[in-house]
């Protein structure tokens, strides 16, 4: 069984920054990522909040730049998803691509998309249900398509489905939007926008495709028929920490509890971006969690041996 000091668990900009850290400190360093390098970031079209560039970057070209850095100073990287973390001596990290033993571990295993939970959505997932409009948004030109949310993903899903689609309903359970002022101004400036407030989704119709919505006024019961050729759902993230349950204390929602130093309640477990409890879900926020979490981590090795 390889022997790391450090194991990772994601590599969003969280993960790789503190691989970044951790390799530079001179720590032998694993990151293990399911999926692609960059994490969420690397659906964003535009990021036009992170420091360093005023003109905006691709959430693409962020996140390659990122592992660039970080495996320069010989972070090592296995694409893999880890099942598992048994605690011993030192922890033994179990994946799907064999097990490896670490001193420290910092989970960075991000969030996914949450979703609607109602009939068809899973059936037509890809077939006109999305949660990317950035990935997804140009296949309907022309066409009428929804946006299930009132915060600033939904908002901002919407003006972008703007530039492709003929109309953009927004479908928002309250009566009010919850995103920033500046989107809400953008939104309702936006004449392709139409909203449809106080309802919910009951159903995704279609048979081989996304026809449809069943809606439902949760003030007044009423059901309607909205046609749409799709749908992109856009009501919030759900933690990846459902496999860390049992060696480290969450809050209700399946966060992950840290303190400032990103410790967790497991002694050399870490807990950084979108998975701790109050994150504030930044890519700014996110580097610099990593960066604590690898200083911390650094000196509890150090206090260790």
């Amino acid at each position: 069984m390889s022997r790391y000091e450090v194991i990772i668990i994601g590599g969003g900009p969280a993960g790789l920054t503190a691989g970044l850290y951790t390799s530079r400190a001179g720590l032998k360093t694993l990151l293990v990522e399911r999926g692609m390098f960059g994490g969420q970031i690397v659906n964003a079209r535009q990021v036009d909040n992170y420091p360093g560039f005023p003109e905006g970057i691709s959430g693409f070209e962020l996140a390659s730049l990122m592992h660039q850095q970080a495996t320069k100073y010989g972070l090592e990287t296995i694409t893999a998803e880890v099942t598992a973390i048994k605690p011993g001596h030192t922890y033994n990290v179990i994946t799907t691509e064999g097990n490896f033993e670490a001193e420290a571990v910092t989970i960075a295993a991000g969030s996914e998309y949450r979703k609607l939970g109602v009939p068809g959505e899973d059936k037509l997932l890809g077939r006109g249900v999305s949660y990317c409009a950035t990935c997804d948004g140009f296949l309907f030109r022309d066409l009428d398509v929804a946006v299930v949310g009132g915060g600033d993903t939904a908002i901002a899903d919407a003006l972008e489905l703007s530039e492709h689609a003929s109309k953009v309903y927004i479908i928002h359970r309250r009566d009010q939007l919850r995103a920033g002022q500046v989107l809400q101004q953008l939104a309702f400036a936006q004449p392709k926008l139409r909203f449809i407030w106080d309802t919910v989704v009951d159903e995704v119709t279609g048979e081989v495709k996304v026809s449809g919505l069943r809606l439902r006024n949760v003030k007044t019961g009423e059901t309607t028929n909205l046609q749409v050729a799709g749908v992109f759902v856009a009501i919030g993230l759900e933690p990846n920490s459902q496999r860390f349950a049992n060696i480290v204390e969450m809050d209700e929602t399946g966060h992950i509890k840290t303190n400032e130093l990103m410790a967790t309640s497991g002694p050399g477990i870490f807990a950084i971006g979108d998975i701790r409890k109050d994150s504030p879900r930044q890519v700014a926020s996110a580097v610099g969690d990593g960066a604590t979490a690898a200083m911390s981590a650094f000196k509890y090795l150090r206090e260790r041996s």
